[in-house]
């Protein structure tokens, strides 16, 4: 059985996603700061989303990878903490109801991707508080 990813053999290059170790990462975490309009309202809503395990928002724990607004439609790429999270189905559907909740968004598509992978150090100051006060070392 073959798995051709697309990349080169014996690169580094991951073969489930276009992450390629050595390469610089984007600015994590992403908070909406700098966000105007109907994008901050999205950002807004996320810190409402909560995960389902720990008392911490998706934003501060830096799964939210971007927010964009087409017309009335909200797109958010993000990521979990691991691939095979159980709650994935939950966290998706809360952040697309969220998205929902700004002025004149009236549909909103939630994108996973693994690009770069989730750390705990795109993890917020106050997330990493969050976790501390949770009991967990950060």
């Amino acid at each position: 059985m073959s798995m051709d990813s697309g990349a080169p053999l014996g690169s580094d290059a991951c073969a489930y996603t276009d992450y390629t170790p050595g390469e610089a990462p984007e600015e994590f975490p992403k908070t909406g700061e700098g966000a105007t309009g109907v994008e901050a309202e999205i950002w807004e809503a996320l810190y409402e989303v909560q995960d389902p395990e720990m008392p911490v928002s998706v934003v501060d724990l830096g799964l939210i990878y971007n927010v964009e607004v087409d017309g009335s439609k909200a797109i958010v790429e993000m990521t979990l903490t691991y691939t095979g999270c159980p709650a994935r189905d939950m966290i998706l559907n809360d952040v697309r109801c969220a998205a929902m909740t700004a002025s004149g968004i009236d549909d909103a598509e939630v994108n996973l991707r693994y690009n770069p992978p989730w750390n705990v150090n795109m993890v917020t100051e106050q997330g990493k508080e969050h976790l501390r006060e949770f009991g967990l070392s950060v």
